[in-house]
This record gives C-alpha cells, structure tokens and sequence, in this order.
C-alpha cells in the first residue's frame, strides 16, 4: 500500500488498540497488541507518517533507531543487589531500566501524556546479540525486566534486504507476532504532501514530466544509485535557502542530496530552464492581469518541459495566495473563539475589567500553547500560527489598557472593531486570490485556448492542498466549466477502457 493508506491504517489500529471497556480496560489486552511493522524503501515517509500521526492523535511519541544500541543500552546494565529466599540470603543478578524504556516514562512525565508510540526503526537489522531481546520486545512488549507501559502502541519499521545488507529476515515466529504492513512509493499521493507542504515547484514540475525519477535505487558494477522521496523534500529546502541567499544550487549540489548521478544532472538542467522561464514569463505580472500576446505565443509554441515549468511558476504563486488565504482564516477563526471567552454577555464575571479578562484568556492560551509545543503535538504551520493569535491577543489587550473608558460594553466594542479589521484582511485576501486565478485562466486560455495543457492544470489544482481548499469557498466558472469537461474525459476514457477489455 502507499503511505497515505498505511498511515490510515496505523491510525485505525491505534484507536482500536486504544479503545476502553467501561471499566476502564483496554479492549484489547496488551498481550494481544500486535506490533505494527512498516516494510519499504529508505526514503519513502515511514518516520515522517509516525509524527503526524502522533500530533493527530494527540499523544505521545517515542522513537528510536534500534542500530544505535547495544544490548546493554537496551535491556540494562546488569548490577547485583541482596535478595532473601526460603530465610537465606542470596546475591542476584538484576537490571538497571532499558534506556529505551526509561524515555517511555520520561516522556510521559514531561508532557502528561499517558498513551503513546513507541516507534523503533531499522528493528530488522539488529545485532546478533540484540535478536532474542527483539523477539521478547515483539511478544511481550519488555526490555529486559522492564515492560513498556500500558497504553504505548510499537510501531516498528525496516527496509527490505535489497537495500541495506545489515537486513535480518525474521523468522516465521516472528512474523507471527507483528502486523505486516508493506509500503510502496506512490508519486500522486507524494505530490498532495508536496503542495501542502510547499516543495519547491521545480521539483515538482519535474517529477510531473519525470515520473519514474521520484524513487529509484539501483545497485550496479559502480556502485548504489538512489533518488528518494526524502531525498527531494530534503533538496526543496535546500534550494528554497538557496533562493533566499541569492544563489543557485549546480549539479554538485543536487548530487549531494539525489545521488543518482544521471538524474542529479537532468534535474540540474532542469533547474538551470526553470530560472530562465521564471525571468522570461514575470509569473506576478500575469497574476496581477498583465497578459501580454507575446508571451502568450511563446508560450503555445514551447517544448513540453517548459510549458510545464511555466504552470508549475504559476500554480506555485497561486498556492502561496491560497495558503496566505487559508492562514488567515485560521488565524482569525482561533482568534474569534478565543475573544467569545470575554463577551460581557456570556461571561458573567463582573469583578474583573475586560483588560484583565484578556490577560487571563492569553495566559491560559499561552500554557496550553507551551504544553502542546513540549509534547510534539504542533506541525510548523500550526506553531506559527498558535504565535501569531497569543501576539494578537496581546495586542488587543495592550489597546484596551490604553484606551479603556472603564466600560464593559464600550471596551467589548472597541475589541470587536479589532477583531473586524482581522475578519477585512482575510475578505481582502480572498479577493486578490480570486483576481489572482481569473487572470491565470485569462494567461492560459490565451495560450492554449482549451488544449489538454489546460487539462493539465486543472489536475495540478484538484492535487493542491490549498487550492483544493480555496476552490471549496471561491466560485471560479471556469474551474468548474474544466473541472467538468477532465471528469467527462475521465469518465470516455474508463468506458474505452472496458469495450477494449472486453473485445480481447
């Protein structure tokens, strides 16, 4: 499966492994929690998937590199303390805590969380003398003396032997105590990640034009050759600094992060067009309404690759209006749900002025933020975001510290006239947003009428985290007027599709 559906399953499993009779027992003793164990290539998101589902979830996360350790880190160190038996005393061997098991509990003492992941990569390359202790740790859910605390799901991952030679295969016995999920690289699902999390669009547009490149390992006379998923995400971030220190990566940059020498070029190349069109099309004069003929010719007559350079500039620009869009609506909605807290007419707490209620509303928010934060339970956008409301709300409350007239119902007014000027801002962005995709269906149609370039571009907009959730509120007819002529080629292609496969 890919890893959109892997993770969906590993979800499911938690919330069943995590669901409570009415004693307060889980259903499903621990005993009889399977682990779960990713299979797949190196790079494709087993690791990344556990954070998100961790911060969806809301509990806690632990994750180890089992290579890392050695059977002394792992079950403990041995020490030798006195024990009684039948009135005699004896000296025993017993074990200090499993570091690993100790992080269990250090995470739950700092973030509260009593449920959690407690994920182990690379399980399938451990040392001769760690594979006894594995099995242990895969059927009894111990290190050495020491259990992993009730409600702690093991998710465990590993590569298959063609790609790291370190590889143990597990025995049938193993086997039969895990939950065996293979995972394969999937570009679509990969690409929705991608636009949502803002990959730079020459790497996407590429690996549109270039499919087959976004995961390849191959082993030959001269040595591995690989391109990965992490690879590129890891690439994007680098150029996009990059980009921010006036600079271009070459093709010794790329190779360091796709160390497939012959894509590493091709995309080098690649890159090199990509600053070039993004000079010669001025991608925010088209998205501001200056739509020049010339540019459209141009852009008729061009090769393939950079007809796909050029949406790939456009649909970026227009996914960076969307996000702005979609921030601002968040911002302002958990703003909105956090100023309900001190409306005179629902709270009925006289005692204190609206100043003080404010600064109660942001400490509470500020705490909550801070323990979220510590426990992992925060993406980057997210963070951000939680940010920019507590700085907000401290605006807000330094305002009314000045101007207060004493007043409740005069102080609520003037916070709500704030609160106004935020809802503005994000009317104002989704207008220029608007403007910003009509004038890039103006640029398009202008250069390829209703061609399948157009086509093309439409699917780019429903793969588009932003623009799909943009397009939910804004009423564009011509995505729509598109949107149905792709489903009604969709639909003639599939009926093709079955007429050729019953003819044979």
């Amino acid at each position: 499966m890919n890893i959109k559906r892997a993770k969906e399953e590993i979800k499911n499993t938690i919330e069943a492994y995590l669901l409570k009779d009415n004693y307060g027992t889980y259903e499903i003793p621990a005993m009889r929690q399977r682990p779960v164990f990713l299979m797949g290539p190196p790079g494709v998101g087993k690791t990344q998937i556990m954070e998100q589902i961790a911060r969806e979830c809301q509990i806690g996360l632990v994750a180890y590199t089992i290579t890392h350790h050695t059977r002394q880190s792992a079950v403990g160190l041995p020490f030798i303390t006195d024990k009684e038996y039948g009135g005699k005393q004896y000296r025993v061997t017993e074990y200090t805590m499993s570091e690993i098991v100790a992080s269990v509990y250090n995470k739950i003492e700092s973030t509260g969380l009593s449920e959690g992941i407690l994920f182990i990569d690379e399980i399938n390359c451990v040392s001769e003398t760690l594979a006894p202790t594995m099995l242990q740790f895969l059927q009894y859910k111990t290190f050495g003396n020491h259990r992993i605390p009730e409600g702690w799901i093991i998710v465990t991952a590993g590569n298959p032997p063609e790609y790291n030679k370190s590889v143990r295969d597990f025995d049938v016995v193993t086997l039969d105590r895990i939950k065996l999920i293979h995972v394969e690289p999937d570009y679509e699902v990969w690409k929705a990640y991608a636009y949502e999390h803002e990959v730079h669009p020459a790497v996407i547009s590429y690996l549109n034009a270039r499919t087959e490149n976004f995961c390849r390992i191959e082993t030959t006379v001269d040595g591995k050759f690989f391109a990965t998923p992490r690879g590129w995400e890891d690439l994007s971030s680098f150029i996009k600094i990059y980009e921010r220190l006036d600079k271009k990566p070459d093709r010794d940059v790329v190779g360091e992060y796709i160390q497939y020498p012959k894509i590493a070029k091709d995309f080098a190349n690649y890159l090199e067009l990509y600053y070039k069109y993004r000079d010669d099309y001025q991608i925010d004069e088209i998205l501001s309404g200056t739509i020049r003929e010339s540019l459209c010719n141009k852009l008729s007559r061009a090769p393939f690759d950079e007809k796909l350079n050029v949406m790939g500039l456009l649909l970026s620009r227009l996914s960076q209006h969307f996000k702005k869009v979609a921030d601002q609506g968040d911002r302002t909605g958990l703003l909105m749900e956090e100023l309900k807290k001190v409306d005179p007419e629902t709270d009925g707490d006289l005692n204190n002025s609206m100043a003080e209620r404010l600064r109660d509303v942001r400490s509470q928010w500020s705490e909550s933020v801070k323990q979220k934060r510590e426990a992992g339970l925060l993406n980057r956008r997210e963070d951000f975001l939680f940010r920019d409301v507590e700085a907000l709300l401290l605006n807000i409350e330094e305002m009314i510290k000045k101007s207060s007239k004493n007043n409740m119902e005069e102080d609520w007014k003037q916070i709500r006239e704030m609160f106004r000027e935020e809802s503005e801002r994000y009317d104002m962005f989704f207008a220029e947003s608007g403007k910003s995709l009509e004038h890039a269906f103006d640029f398009l149609e202008a250069s390829f009428a209703a061609g399948q370039e157009m086509v093309l571009f439409i699917t780019e907009l429903n793969t588009g985290f932003y623009s799909v959730k943009f397009l939910k509120e804004y009423e564009c007819e011509r995505y729509y007027q598109y949107n149905k002529s792709l489903l009604f080629k969709d639909r003639e292609d599939e009926i093709r599709s079955r007429i050729t496969s019953l003819g044979k």
